[in-house]
């Protein structure tokens, strides 16, 4: 067993790709307060923020980190479908990113709810959402990754949703909570070595 040292400042975690090849059993769609809303070409600002009430926990940071223009060719483009989860009140709660830029694959960009909906059976029903729209004629490929950094029960629920892992990596990268992009006490699950 050989351990390697994470230097001051840095984050490493272990990445998992999962993937189906083809679309699961058709199961009946969960129930949830929730809706969801397609957010074509969101203005980035609001892209950003409910990105971070979602990954903040978790820290999700790419996008928070990306160059503007870098991240308006993504949330612009119309291979990439951007959509917010909406509570009853319309307050956006959640994030879906299906990724349609590779021919015969949909990506699962970013999945996730606030954690305030952690744990009461939405992620089923917003999984359940991310599926149907993603298998669509010419699809051969749906995939997601996860990582450590995520909720303790994400490898399991997409395992449970009928993706089979596939690879596994270990990425390092600047802490976003050192760098400025989150604050200091976002994911407290994962210790600040400055």
């Amino acid at each position: 067993m050989a351990l390697t040292d994470v230097p001051p400042g840095m984050v490493a975690t272990i990445v998992t790709t999962l993937e189906m090849t083809a679309p699961p059993r058709l199961r009946p769609m969960p129930d949830a307060p929730l809706r969801l809303v397609r957010w074509p070409a969101p203005a980035r600002d609001a892209y950003r923020t409910l990105f971070r009430r979602v990954g903040e926990p978790w820290l999700w940071f790419s996008r928070l980190v990306m160059a503007d223009d870098a991240l308006d060719a993504i949330i612009g483009d119309p291979a990439v479908e951007i959509h917010a989860v909406t509570d009853r009140a319309g307050i956006e709660v959640g994030l879906l990113e299906l990724d349609f830029r590779v021919a015969g694959q949909c990506e699962i960009g970013f999945f996730g709810l606030v954690p305030e909906l952690a744990g009461k059976g939405h992620g089923r029903w917003l999984m359940a959402h991310a599926l149907a729209m993603g298998w669509r004629k010419g699809i051969g490929r749906l995939w997601v990754h996860t990582c450590t950094l995520d909720h303790p029960g994400a490898l399991g629920f997409y395992r449970r949703q009928g993706f089979t892992p596939v690879s596994r990596a270990v990425e390092s990268f600047a802490d976003p909570r050192l760098t400025g992009h989150l604050p200091r006490d976002a994911a407290p699950h994962v210790p600040v070595i400055g």
